[in-house]
């Protein structure tokens, strides 16, 4: 398990509260895009808190504003207003660039509904890439990737183009990667959503048993009510706000279930 940033850099600042468990909070998170009458607000008063070794799951149809809210969790984008934290420090997006890229390299894993891989380069490169970022040598950082890849069952497709791949093999190493580098946090945004049925609850039901052998605590922003129904929480994003919502489908039910 990584260590959380560094409490004296300036990127980040400790927050009034203590929990041993809390692991990443977001308080009164606003996102307005553009200005005036054209202004647009994505996220009105977004309020989160994980807590260590929760799965949760945020339901919400396209264009609710679920990938707005994971990228402003994982500092890739900035607030209008509001505060991410993490490990109980603030995540401060508008001071020192190297604090900012340890903390999404090392706390959190990212992952995208399209795999947003380098289609030229192997599996193993691919998943290597985050180690090479943070100045790990080649060699080491490929024999990471590689024991990464056998986790998630390719083993034998390390040295293949990720062009090379199928589409649900393309996602595998896309979670590969996002866990390359041992984050606490996991965030996965929409991670079956270009998968068939079959290999939709495959990548599902893998990123659960990683979730629990590796202690991760895991987001996972979906419209699909079928597998949200499989985690501990299920949190509803309507209009801007996040909201408590019960189960819509059972554990058993066909993945093909949207919200509305």
């Amino acid at each position: 398990m990584i260590q959380p940033p560094d409490s004296t850099s300036p990127a980040v600042r400790t927050s009034a509260r203590d929990s041993t468990s809390l692991v990443m909070e977001a308080r009164s998170l606003k996102k307005i895009y553009g200005s005036g009458e054209k202004s647009l607000a994505v996220l009105s008063d977004a309020n989160l808190s994980l807590r260590r070794g929760e799965m949760v799951a945020i339901v919400a149809p396209s264009g609710a504003g679920k990938s707005t809210l994971l990228h402003l969790l994982a500092a890739l984008d900035t607030p209008t207003s509001g505060t991410v934290y993490f490990a109980n420090k603030a995540i401060e997006t508008n001071d020192d660039d190297a604090a900012l890229a340890e903390f999404r390299n090392r706390a959190v894993g990212f992952l995208w509904q399209r795999h947003q891989l380098l289609a030229d380069f192997t599996a193993a490169e691919n998943v290597a890439m985050p180690l090479l970022l943070r100045g790990e040598d080649f060699t080491r950082a490929l024999g990471t990737a590689r024991k990464w890849l056998a986790e998630v069952g390719l083993e034998n497709r390390a040295d293949h183009r990720a062009g090379e791949l199928s589409g649900g093999e393309q996602q595998r190493v896309a979670i590969a990667r996002a866990l390359v580098t041992g984050p606490s946090v996991l965030l996965a945004d929409e991670p079956t959503g270009d998968l068939d049925e079959q290999n939709a609850w495959a990548v599902f039901e893998l990123l659960e048993r990683l979730h629990r052998t590796h202690g991760l605590t895991s987001l996972i922003a979906t419209h699909n009510l079928a597998l949200a129904a499989r985690c501990d929480r299920i949190l509803g994003l309507e209009h801007g706000v996040l909201k408590t919502r019960g189960a819509a489908a059972s554990a058993s039910g066909a993945p093909g279930g949207e919200a509305s």
